[in-house]
């Protein structure tokens, strides 16, 4: 049942841009498509790393992707991009709405505000 190698890289790179913009849809933004790029190409180079079992792991367990996820938002810029205007929807609490796993999207700009 496991899948190839190639294909499983694929899938979980195919998750995260869903994730990234799912996550600017939800703030009714347009991703800053150059540096949402970036984030998954870094996210890619991160799971080509990893042993086919930790991407087997990955591909299994939903929550530790999320780590992952986050480091590559980092790693991306993609704090850097919308700054000011999703800082204000968090502290006007306009994000309440999204998916709980969000936070790891939204909490860099709280932090490095």
């Amino acid at each position: 049942m496991s899948q190839q190698p190639d294909n499983l890289v694929l899938s979980l790179r195919e998750e995260f841009r869903y994730h990234l913009e799912q996550f600017y849809a939800c703030l009714h933004l347009a991703p800053p498509y150059n540096s949402v790029e970036k984030a998954i190409r870094f996210f890619s180079t991160s799971l080509q790393q990893k042993s086919e079992e930790e991407r087997e792991q990955l591909a299994t367990h939903r929550h530790l992707r999320w780590p992952l996820f986050e480091e590559a938002f980092i790693e991306s810029g993609l704090p850097k991009k919308h700054h000011g205007i999703i800082r204000g929807l968090i502290q006007a609490n306009k994000c309440d709405h999204l998916p709980k796993e969000y936070v790891v999207f939204t909490q860099p700009f709280v932090i490095n505000s």
